[in-house]
């Protein structure tokens, strides 16, 4: 076995928590765009591009190897308000832009998200936590405030393994549709 370039340099790390993003509002950029046309959703990646935490995803995925700012739109027809919610907050963060159903466009095109935590079960059968897209908001409307922050949602007290109630912790993956 060679020795790791910088081994003899590099402060140990014993693993641990990674910081954790706060639940709140962001103005972010649509970094790619997956039409799932067999589930009829958009699988969406994104970064934050304003203030503190601009790049978030992007340092996470410099450490990890993995994309963790991800969520889905539905288009199917028992959901096309809540994908209309979407587009619209894009092209009112987007002066000039017109949405003409070409799923590629969105890339590079700014939105408010306002994030929240939801608690889940992991692989392991452990009660966690991890971040959501609770909301689409305009970038205006994330700059002026204008969004409520969810509350952790928590699961029914049915659904949480025993050994783990009450005792979560965060994490910043997010399990999605398309990881099944």
């Amino acid at each position: 076995m060679r020795m790791a370039n910088g081994y003899e340099s590099a402060e140990a790390n014993q693993g641990g928590q990674f910081e954790q993003l706060p639940a709140g509002g962001y103005i972010c950029k649509i970094k790619s765009v997956e039409d799932v046309q067999d589930r009829q959703y958009l699988k969406i990646e994104y970064d934050i591009t304003d203030g503190p935490k601009r790049g978030w995803y992007t340092e996470i995925f410099k450490r990890t190897g993995k994309w963790y700012g991800q969520f889905c739109r539905s288009y199917k027809d028992s959901a096309v308000g809540f994908f209309k919610g979407f587009i619209t907050a894009i092209v009112e963060s987007n002066p000039g832009y017109k949405w003409e159903w070409a799923e590629q466009t969105l890339i590079n095109k700014n939105i408010g998200l306002v994030l929240a935590y939801e608690e889940f079960i992991n692989k392991d059968n452990n009660l966690r936590e991890r971040v959501y897209v609770a909301q689409n908001r305009s970038t205006a409307a994330i700059k002026a405030g204008d969004f409520t922050v969810p509350e952790l949602k928590r699961l029914k007290e049915a659904n949480a393994p025993k050994q783990a109630q009450g005792d979560a912790m965060r994490e910043t993956n997010t399990k999605m549709p398309w990881d099944d």
